[in-house]
């Protein structure tokens, strides 16, 4: 299943992230990532499961999760596109507003550009495009030493923070 960063370490994948059709056979073995509307409709026999995630598409909301986040270990959220900033604010949402402690994982078109940023929204976990470099991707997580405005991890500004 390849590599991902988890907490600023390159470690095996562990997860598969399912597409909506790849489901109509049923589900696999093995620790899966279903999306949201599969989710929701066979919440009550993928909980007792246990090595089941789930992951949003841009326009679905952390709120259609917020009564199961008790009993996810991760959560990812796909970006088609590396434009659409929409899982920016869904990281930061699961964060703060619902208080989710779990994984939180960037998916599809991630980029190195985006990752320190989109570990200040809340991610901790990010799946590299295949056609790029996961060494050169993990290293941009400490591409800049200061931060001026707060953060998830740390809510005061640069002047705050003496």
């Amino acid at each position: 299943m390849g590599k991902v960063i988890i907490d600023g370490a390159i470690v095996d994948n562990e997860w598969a992230r399912l597409e909506a059709d790849a489901l109509e056979a049923g589900l696999p073995d093995g620790k899966v990532i279903v999306p949201l509307a599969y989710w929701q409709e066979n919440r009550d026999t993928l909980m007792t499961r246990g090595d089941v995630a789930v992951w949003l598409a841009p326009g679905e909301e952390p709120k259609d999760l917020a009564d199961d986040l008790s009993a996810l270990s991760l959560v990812a959220i796909h970006f088609p596109a590396f434009k659409d900033g929409r899982g920016y604010s869904y990281a930061r949402e699961l964060r703060t507003r619902f208080a989710f402690k779990g994984e939180v994982r960037a998916t599809g078109d991630v980029l190195r550009d985006q990752l320190f940023y989109l570990a200040r929204c809340g991610f901790n976990a990010f799946e590299v495009r295949e056609d790029r470099s996961i060494e050169e991707a993990v290293a941009s997580l400490k591409d800049f030493t200061v931060r001026y405005q707060g953060d998830v991890n740390d809510p005061r500004p640069i002047y705050r923070q003496a």
